[in-house]
């Protein structure tokens, strides 16, 4: 693990193996080792030739914590990727996110689409645009006293999820407050980079793949029959479907 300076943000990443770039964004409450390297998406990639940087966004894993929610827009967690990008020297990186990390993903590609070769989008699709409701239910629930404190289960969910993940409750419930912006239509039909849109298809998070994909110009999308937010992102074909979007990217 090694770490940065983001504009006075001290970042945690990881990166091994060697080939062409691919910087993974993982999701709300998670890290970059629950979300890529437990899910084997790390060792995956490396096998298939592939230089894997995973960064622990700002409030997570070991990266530091804040705890003012304005410290926590999505824009300002795409500066983060974008620094790395820099900081690495990354030749054109691929990236990918998931969930709360694929809204940091598009929010990059709108940034900085010279800097990218491509985008996959996983775990947040049409629901980029129609929103994804509950946050300042969830953020009530990490601030519960304890998860026999909380009711309804998406915010039992992400409790205990990130009790699981060891999260910093307070830091998490700063960044669900302010982290859950949309892009419109039009914001997305801006995406000027090859883009890959995958989502379960039980995914009530998620969203419709197809539905975004249709909105951002040539992308492709993947549904994963019978998965749903927590399973879809260790699943094979999720895998095998990126692994071939990648290679398309080098012909």
């Amino acid at each position: 693990m090694a770490t940065f300076d983001s504009d006075g943000v001290l970042i945690d990443y990881l990166d091994d193996g060697e080939g062409p770039a691919v910087v993974l964004v993982h999701g709300f409450a998670s890290n970059q080792v629950v979300n890529w390297v437990n899910t084997t998406w790390v060792t995956h990639l490396k096998r298939a030739g592939y230089r894997v940087i995973a960064l622990d966004n700002r409030g997570h894993g070991k990266s530091q914590k804040l705890y003012d929610p304005a410290l926590y827009s999505t824009d300002l967690m795409a500066d983060d990727v974008v620094r790395l990008i820099d900081h690495l020297t990354l030749d054109r990186p691929v990236v990918m996110g998931y969930s709360m990390g694929a809204r940091i993903a598009a929010f990059t590609a709108l940034k900085a689409p010279q800097k990218l070769r491509g985008l996959v989008l996983s775990g947040l699709a049409s629901n980029l645009v129609n929103g994804v409701e509950g946050g300042p239910r969830i953020a009530e629930a990490l601030e519960a006293p304890s998860l026999d404190d909380v009711s309804g289960q998406q915010p039992r969910m992400f409790r205990a999820f990130a009790e699981q993940t060891g999260g910093d409750l307070k830091a998490l419930a700063s960044c669900i407050r302010a982290s859950r912006q949309t892009l419109s239509a039009a914001d997305v039909a801006r995406i000027a980079v090859p883009t890959l849109v995958v989502a379960g298809a039980d995914d009530e998070i998620a969203g419709s793949a197809e539905a975004l994909a249709a909105l951002i110009p040539g992308a492709r999308a993947l549904t994963i029959p019978g998965r749903d937010h927590m399973s879809a992102v260790g699943d094979r074909t999720h895998k095998a479907e990126v692994v071939n979007f990648l290679g398309s990217l080098a012909n």
